[in-house]
């Protein structure tokens, strides 16, 4: 049976002395979930979100990485800098990732690998555009983006990998996809997993649907077989809101 995980992408948002306000709000609203929980925060943060959380169910993630140890990358930020912090989660090709900064398909695959020479679970992100919706190439365009994020892995990797399948249109427009066209859409990446690494493996991985989700819509996306939680923007800066969305 697999678990729901409910990660929360802060973005460039919140400072290190308001990420320990909100997180200490927060965590009388989701203790004793059933569901886990994980705050991804801005690099500044990791150290107030970490220390917050402790003696807690809350986990901690990051919002990128670079997939190479060290060297002349200014600005980047090397895997194990991360878990020497007590990081466990990276989120990776996020579509503001791919829009604003450049990165592919296949900087996205050298993500995934780095993360996992460093014991990192990725929570690595596709979706389509409204046009590529549009012209009907939605299956094609995650199943694509979902094998060659996976390129390389072992059934065992996969396994432990979350994929959160984000609309790009969805996303931080106040539009959510209904979730019926968010079941179809998981259960096609669940589908491509189990063609690649066997039925075991996509059975196992979580997937995850991302794209305005809120309070008032969780519950029924997250009732669906094939969407095992959710990657939750803007609603993940509200405690009272978000809790409910880790709640569902």
């Amino acid at each position: 049976m697999r678990k729901t995980v409910v990660a929360g992408n802060w973005k460039m948002n919140k400072t290190p002395a308001q990420t320990t306000e909100l997180i200490n709000e927060l965590k009388p609203l989701v203790a004793g979930s059933e569901n886990k929980c994980i705050v991804c925060v801005p690099y500044t943060n990791l150290a107030n979100a970490l220390e917050a959380v402790r003696g807690t169910e809350i986990e901690v993630g990051a919002q990128n990485m670079y997939f190479e140890e060290s060297g002349a990358y200014t600005g980047e930020i090397a895997p194990n800098m991360l878990t020497e912090m007590g990081v466990k989660y990276v989120i990776i090709g996020h579509s503001e990732r791919r829009q604003y900064f450049n990165e592919t398909d296949e900087t996205v695959n050298k993500k995934v690998l780095k993360a996992f020479e460093h014991d990192l679970i990725p929570i690595i992100c596709v979706g389509e555009s409204l046009e590529q919706r549009e012209q009907g190439i939605t299956f094609e365009l995650v199943a694509l983006q979902t094998k060659i994020a996976l390129l390389g892995l072992t059934a065992d990797q996969v396994k432990k990998c979350i994929i959160a399948y984000e609309p790009i249109w969805a996303i931080g427009t106040g539009k959510t996809a209904t979730s019926e066209q968010a079941q179809e859409v998981c259960a096609k990446i669940r589908e491509t997993v189990a063609s690649v690494y066997g039925n075991d493996a996509a059975e196992e991985i979580i997937i995850q649907y991302g794209g305005s989700v809120n309070a008032g819509n969780s519950a029924e996306l997250f009732a669906k077989s094939d969407i095992d939680g959710g990657l939750v923007g803007g609603a993940s800066l509200k405690a009272n809101d978000f809790s409910v969305i880790v709640n569902s």
